[in-house]
């Protein structure tokens, strides 16, 4: 005879866990058929935990109704491929050059290994995804970036050649709608193709900001490696527009690298997109906080 073993939880943790579930209903009804864009980068993909709580964070998601789409970066394993060939990484202004040989190594890295590697956790927690690159039904149609950069004592700027680094031109959404309406969860590595055929290598935060715009998704996350934004005093700024966002610019408060993930989130809520999240990555189940509760781990921004 088999004897079932049940735990009897006291009164204070039974009414925690109905706290839990029922503050998270209203979200479930809420966001239910509703897209959201997920950028997955920085700690959460590299902490075996917080990689873990990611994966069941998306099954949950679909499982419940919503429809996540995930972006992926992978620079840190760009760049240990990247070394153990002995090639040196080289950046400019936070870009990373390159050149035919290391968008080789970006497209084996990001629609290879990584991609995979998430597509297989996802699975292993019990969700049907489908991993892609931009390349796949010219879903990312790119064209390559030209920055430019003045130097004292030169009139005209100078241009500064990355090789295949790319920006968004279009997003082709039809193997995406293809994919959420065959209930899988779309994976997508951010490696562009342009009219010419070549791959072109793009910041990650950018292709999710456009594939969110371009599927009028409810909700952009850029999950990064900070609690937000932060304003001078350290503390969390959140509920931002664009207004206090030009603010918040003008005053010095948003600088460096998060200017343009800023940015991101910015454009992507004044075209379509119903609301944008910088979100603490080094959080475990960062994404379901997010989604599911009152407060969230990050900084909300709207259009308005």
């Amino acid at each position: 005879m088999r004897v079932q073993q049940t735990m009897n939880l006291n009164k204070d943790q039974a009414h925690n866990i109905a706290s839990v579930l029922a503050e998270a209903l209203p979200y479930i009804q809420r966001f239910a058929g509703k897209t959201i864009v997920v950028k997955y980068g920085g700690n959460a993909m590299t902490e075996d935990t917080l990689m873990e709580g990611f994966a069941r964070d998306i099954v949950l998601m679909k499982l419940v109704g919503m429809n996540p789409v995930v972006v992926h970066g992978g620079g840190p394993q760009i760049g240990s491929l990247l070394a153990r060939i002995g090639k040196e990484s080289k950046f400019v202004e936070g870009m990373r050059v390159t050149d035919e040989e290391t968008m080789d190594v970006v497209e084996m890295v990001l629609g290879g290994l990584v991609n995979k590697e998430i597509v297989n956790l996802i699975h292993r927690h019990g969700g049907n995804s489908v991993g892609l690159t931009g390349k796949d039904g010219n879903l990312i149609m790119a064209k390559k970036l030209k920055i430019s950069k003045n130097t004292p004592g030169i009139d005209a700027p100078e241009i500064i050649d990355l090789g295949h680094v790319g920006e968004v031109e279009k997003i082709n959404t039809g193997v995406i709608d293809m994919l959420i309406q065959g209930d899988f969860i779309p994976v997508i590595a951010p490696v562009g193709v342009g009219k010419d055929g070549h791959s072109y290598n793009i910041n990650a935060d950018l292709v999710a900001g456009k594939v969110a715009e371009a599927l009028k998704a409810e909700k952009l996350m850029l999950l990064t490696n900070t609690a937000g934004l932060l304003n001078k005093q350290g503390d969390l700024l959140t509920g931002l527009n664009s207004q206090s966002v030009d603010a918040l610019i003008a005053d010095g408060t948003i600088y460096g690298g998060m200017l343009p993930k800023i940015q991101c989130a910015l454009d992507a809520v004044n075209n379509g997109v119903t609301s944008a999240h910088i979100v603490d990555g080094r959080v475990e189940h960062a994404v379901m906080l997010e989604v599911f509760t009152d407060e969230g781990v990050g900084t909300l921004i709207t259009a308005e």
